[in-house]
């Protein structure tokens, strides 16, 4: 075993906890086998999982008595498959029960737990699986043991491929059962000799700066990097979020976001594990739009959604009030104008007026029911940024979208935003026990946010010289993001270094704020990305509101709100192809640049050409990662004939569109 020291990149490697002499970074290190079997004894008959199964889709649910045995069997079972300490324990598949299984029951039998986007093609799976030597993979169904299965000769540690989902659900082919892959059924079988000390022998090696857990970047470039997270990351993180935002045994949350994201994880997993709320999983397609049904049954007291799916459900909105007026349609507005109000008031504290009584009854309540939210206490977003017209949108029904901050190397808590304690376009205050600071701000007092505290990841699996790049000698670890902060302690995200644009003439350009200005202009787009490093001037490449097929990958028609603003304007055009000749639209799109334009903060800042792209953004595509961010390089890459196009001319007087 390494000497303990302040971060690690091999997996055998313990790091030391930093206890703080007082405060939330006083709490005294645990491990996440403890701190799971101490909520147990806790609340060992309370509701722990529920999941839809078979045909007639009848709930199948998990006491917390239950969830620790199915975990400690699924332990067993990797011990008597051979897991050695420190070794990797692939997990690829949507939520279910027995991924959780698998991740805290890796864990429980000393091995790291490694969760695999689905999205993921064969190669970065095998890459993966090769990095952090994997010696057991859980598979959810076929497609996903294919991408590990062809591969198995050229990974040395992989010993076995499971296929978790229970044969009820997915069978395993009889090519599969013939090349040695085991159902889930056969994995648990095969463990039940396996003795109860042997089981707690591995607990007990087990210390809160140990390796549990390893999450992926996505990453917009290259390989992926493994993030070594250690049981006190996981355990202190999972509870002094949970604190914050005062989660009881008596919560209700949606399990659907990629478990292999670090924020699905701490608010699917570990603050479950700390605090003994009950978890509901959500069908594989929830982001097909099934969510929307799993909502309305389950009525989760919290729900996190990533800033796409605020979007999807603001799009289904508007569309359902767009043809409301009348007398409706004036209750309709003036709740809106109430529900603004409302929201200033709540910042700081304030009582809400009589009106807004009225617009609860009227409007809000009636909104939320629809949604699946009218019980929600608090509703989150992170992983990616909040474009200021959604969280302007929600504000009109006085409904407050509580940003998060953080990332996989701060296991996902850095800056919160609380329903009492919040502002609208603000990422949060920083998270009880961390810090935070701004490295070098500029002129405008931007600078590159830091954090240190016990919410900093271990290190990058066998990367030692990017340590060097992400730490600074005070232990700061630098985020690559810049932001700034206002007199009350709110950080508010600008840009990423890495994105932000230096003209040919020297200028520093963000370009995120001038993307938000134009989707909130020009409703009629989907996304925007501007253009200009080392370039004369700034152009940028926007995308038409589609529909979107049951694959996710978007189709030539036009959704409904892009039909819409099209017959506003005067056009008949009614798919993507058409839009991208039509005059008129492109008369639309230059009347929005010239409004973004006049609020530009230099004539640096200002967008001088365009292009509407034939395809929209999509994960299938490359354009987005796993978690939606936009892959600025692989976008320029893929368009790089149009770009050379908008900067074939000198003239730069105004947009033009090709």
């Amino acid at each position: 075993m390494a000497a303990c020291k302040d971060w690690a990149t091999e997996p055998d490697q313990e790091v030391s906890v930093k206890i703080s002499l007082s405060g939330p970074g006083s709490l005294p290190p645990t491990t996440v086998c403890e701190a799971f079997k101490k909520t147990v004894l806790k609340y060992p008959g309370h509701l722990a999982l529920k999941v839809k199964r078979g045909e007639s889709g009848i709930w199948k649910s998990w006491t917390y008595r239950e969830y620790y045995d199915s975990v400690s069997g699924a332990a067993k079972s990797m011990v008597k498959l051979g897991l050695e300490a420190h070794h990797g324990v692939g997990i690829l598949g949507f939520n279910s029960p027995e991924w959780f299984f698998t991740y805290i029951g890796a864990i429980m039998a000393g091995g790291i737990a490694t969760g695999i986007y689905t999205t993921n093609n064969k190669e970065t799976c095998q890459y993966i699986a090769k990095d952090c030597r994997a010696q057991i993979f859980f598979c959810e169904n076929e497609t996903q043991v294919n991408k590990l299965l062809e591969a198995k000769d050229s990974l040395p540690d992989l010993k076995v491929i499971v296929q978790y989902l229970p044969e009820s659900v997915q069978p395993v082919s009889p090519r599969h059962k013939e090349a040695g892959v085991l159902s889930w059924d056969q994995f648990i079988d095969c463990g039940k000799d396996v003795p109860d000390y042997e089981l707690k022998w591995r607990i007990e090696a087990q210390k809160p700066g140990h390796c549990a857990s390893l999450v992926y970047t996505s990453g917009t470039t290259g390989s992926p990097k493994g993030v070594m997270l250690s049981h006190d990351n996981l355990t202190w993180c999972g509870l002094v979020v949970a604190k914050r935002y005062d989660f009881n045994e008596n919560f209700r949350i949606i399990s659907y976001l990629p478990l292999s994201h670090i924020a699905a994880q701490m608010i699917d997993i570990m603050a479950a594990v700390m605090i003994g709320h009950t978890v509901w999983f959500a069908q594989p397609d929830a982001l097909k739009g099934t969510i929307k049904s799993t909502l309305l049954e389950v009525q989760p007291t919290l729900f996190f959604a990533v800033p796409r799916v605020w979007e999807k459900f603001k799009e289904v909105i508007e569309r359902e009030t767009s043809e409301i007026s009348g007398l409706k349609g004036f209750i309709l507005e003036k709740s809106k104008s109430i529900g603004k109000k409302t929201q200033l008031k709540r910042q700081v504290g304030g009582d809400v007026s009589w009106g807004h009584w009225i617009a609860e009854k009227a409007v809000f309540k009636g909104l939320r029911s629809k949604m699946g939210l009218n019980n929600c206490i608090m509703m989150a977003t992170g992983a990616a940024p909040l474009p200021r017209a959604v969280a302007e949108f929600f504000a009109q029904f006085d409904i407050t979208l509580c940003q998060m901050y953080g990332m996989s190397e701060t296991t996902g808590t850095g800056c919160i935003n609380s329903p009492t304690c919040f502002r609208p376009f603000s990422v949060g205050q920083v998270a009880p026990g961390t810090e935070v600071k701004l490295d070098s701000p500029g002129p405008n007092r931007d600078g590159e946010i830091c954090l240190r505290g016990r919410n900093v990841f271990m290190g990058y699996l066998h990367e030692e010289a990017k340590m060097k790049e992400i730490f600074d000698e005070e232990g700061w670890l630098h985020s690559g993001d810049i932001g700034s902060v206002d007199k009350d302690g709110f950080y508010y995200i600008t840009g990423r270094l890495k994105e932000m644009i230096i003209t040919k003439g020297g200028e520093n350009v963000a370009p995120v704020p001038i993307e938000e200005k134009m989707l909130k202009t020009v409703r009629l787009l989907s996304n925007a990305m501007v253009i200009g490093d080392d370039q004369q001037f700034l152009t940028i490449f926007v995308t038409i509101k589609c529909k979107f097929d049951e694959s996710n990958n978007p189709t030539d028609e036009l959704d409904p709100i892009a039909k819409g603003i099209l017959h506003d304007i005067g056009s008949e055009s009614t798919t993507v192809s058409e839009v991208l000749t039509d005059p008129l639209v492109k008369q639309y799109i230059q009347q929005g640049i010239d409004k973004v334009n006049e609020e530009a903060i230099s004539r640096a800042a200002r967008i001088q050409k365009f292009t509407i792209l034939p395809v929209d953004f999509s994960i299938n595509g490359g354009e987005y990662t796993a978690t939606l961010k936009v892959k600025r390089r692989v976008i320029i890459e893929k368009y790089h004939e149009h770009i050379t196009h908008m900067y074939s001319t000198a003239n730069s007087n105004g947009a033009t569109v090709q």
